[in-house]
């Protein structure tokens, strides 16, 4: 039986460094949302949350997604980890 539960996204978390002001999350953003990933950064938590394909098919894009996610924000310059 489906819930729904298979149609919501995954939402992946991870922590950034190195973010000195309101600014940094906002370049952040504005790449990953240029690279196609559906993302929300927070300077005040230091934590970025990225929106991956639906739960049915979060194996097939959740790796390509964080690949582009880990690159996009290294070559910023910033250090990301998984929560």
């Amino acid at each position: 039986m489906n819930n729904g539960q298979d149609n919501k996204p995954k939402v992946l978390r991870f922590s950034i460094k190195g973010m000195h002001c309101p600014s940094c999350a906002i370049l952040i953003e504005s790449d990953l949302e240029d690279a196609g990933v559906k993302v929300s950064c927070s300077y005040a938590k230091q934590l970025l949350e990225v929106e991956t394909p639906f739960r049915s098919q979060a194996s097939e894009g959740q790796a390509e997604t964080e690949k582009t996610v880990k690159k996009v924000v290294e070559d910023l310059g910033y250090k990301i980890e998984a929560l």
